[in-house]
């Protein structure tokens, strides 16, 4: 089991999203443990323009952990990383919704 701190606040959609992303990409179960910083003035001071912050046992912490990628390699470097769901998300992300096209990086349904 993996266990984790996420420093959050209310109505973060991002640290919803990385939530979501532990739970797709872990190898095992993961038990996160929510900080709200709003509660203490040096958490504040700390995290507040950087949550999601996602922290491990040892003190290693990755900020935007809402990026796939960067989520990914943190994840892997401690072996907690399911590289089967990893490319099954990054399959599924690849295909295009019906109707729609790319122009200089961008998606656009049509």
């Amino acid at each position: 089991m993996i266990s984790l701190t996420l420093y959050t606040t209310l109505g973060c959609h991002l640290c919803t999203q990385v939530e979501a992303l532990l739970g797709a990409l872990a190898n095992q179960p993961v038990v996160i443990e929510r900080i709200e910083i709003t509660e203490k003035d040096r958490l504040m001071e700390r995290y507040a323009t950087l949550i999601p912050v996602i922290a491990d046992s040892q003190g290693g912490e990755l900020i935007k952990g809402f990026e796939v990628g960067r989520l990914a390699t943190w994840l892997r470097t401690r072996g907690w990383l399911d590289e089967g769901a990893l490319n099954a998300l990054a399959a599924r992300d690849e295909t295009p919704p019906k109707g729609a096209y790319r122009r200089n990086g961008r998606r656009f349904l049509s």
